[in-house]
């Protein structure tokens, strides 16, 4: 099967190459994101690989069937950025990663979680110029705080897991309760009982209609004063300015970003030469209490090796079986 996969990155051919050595799929890897001035580089072939950034909105999905692709392979667990119907009004399949390494975002997410508390991102700078002074480095023991946990799918129930073993007091948030989380301790409450009670809210729920802009400036006046907010799922979940407004107001202490809701022209590229047009953004960076760090959560080799496989065996299922071959949460439509 002829494969464009767009979006690729270095690692990106190395971990796909390996992993279809015994499958013998023809991959084209293509640099671009996949958008409507790009989506003409699929044609002659049977399937598209597209990554978070990818547009596949019902232009280029349009433009992709009528150059004879079948099916979408997506290099990621969320397809917000997929328009379903359109895919399934013009008959090709979608499917996705369901899961590759929720260790990789769990850890991740604690990681921000221990840099913004203590500060070390902050120190590192200081110890590089030699300045080894203590003095606004003071952080606090999670061991004993609450943290909530918003959305307790796999990656939840790994950080829950991981800050049960700091210490916290775990407070969780989902609409379909989860007995792997209630094995771990964790206790389930109203979302607005959890904002008021945590002094962490992490986020890890995917993005939909309902979820977007979950936190906004109403959620935001529910938090503790000073609270740490740290988003690893999706961007959008988060009101950007109202973050902003929060962190100026001194209602967020702390915010942790892996994920931002105007990543698209951003994250996975080199822009170091360049004026940043996002406002925003640039705004964010201003915070000391602010740490970003470039969608790169889910990128271990653990994660890597898994999404490549997955998604190279979704590509050889479909091959060999057609639309319905691969069922089950890793189809889309």
């Amino acid at each position: 099967m002829r494969v464009a996969v767009f979006s690729t990155k270095p690692y990106d051919r190395d971990f796909l190459s390996a992993a279809n050595a015994a499958d013998g799929h023809d991959l084209t890897f293509l640099e671009p994101r996949l958008s409507p001035q790009t989506a003409s580089l699929a044609a002659g072939a049977e399937a598209v690989c597209a990554f978070v950034n990818d547009d596949l909105g019902a232009p280029v999905l349009a433009e992709l069937a009528r150059s004879g692709v079948r099916v979408v392979a997506l290099r990621s667990a969320g397809f917000n950025h997929v328009d379903v119907a359109e895919a399934r009004r013009l008959g090709l399949a979608v499917v996705r990663v369901p899961e590759y390494s929720p260790y990789a975002v769990a850890e991740h997410t604690v990681g921000l979680i221990l840099a913004l508390n203590r500060k070390i991102h902050r120190a590192y700078n200081r110890v590089r110029e030699h300045n080894f002074a203590l003095t606004g480095l003071l952080g606090f023991d999670l061991h004993g705080r609450t943290v909530g946990v918003v959305g307790t799918g796999k990656i939840g129930v790994c950080v829950a897991r991981i800050l049960a073993g700091f210490g916290c007091r775990v407070l969780a948030s989902d609409p379909y309760p989860s007995d792997e989380a209630l094995a771990a301790g964790v206790t389930y409450v109203p979302l607005k009982e959890l904002l008021a009670e945590s002094d962490v809210v992490t986020l890890h729920c995917p993005l939909t209609p309902d979820t977007q802009h979950l936190i906004d400036a109403e959620r935001i006046g529910q938090m503790r004063e000073g609270v740490m907010l740290i988003n690893t799922s999706r961007g959008a979940l988060v009101d950007t300015q109202a973050v902003i407004n929060g962190l100026k107001s001194g209602r967020i202490g702390y915010l942790g970003l892996d994920v931002y809701e105007e990543e698209t022209e951003l994250f996975f590229e080199d822009l170091s030469d360049r004026v940043l047009g996002d406002d925003d953004f640039s705004r964010l960076n201003t915070f000391p209490n602010v740490l970003v760090t470039g969608h790169q959560a889910f990128f271990t080799e653990e994660a890597l090796h898994n999404i490549a496989g997955t998604t190279i065996a979704h590509l050889t299922a479909f091959e060999r079986g057609g639309p319905d071959a691969v069922t089950g949460p890793a189809r889309v439509c």
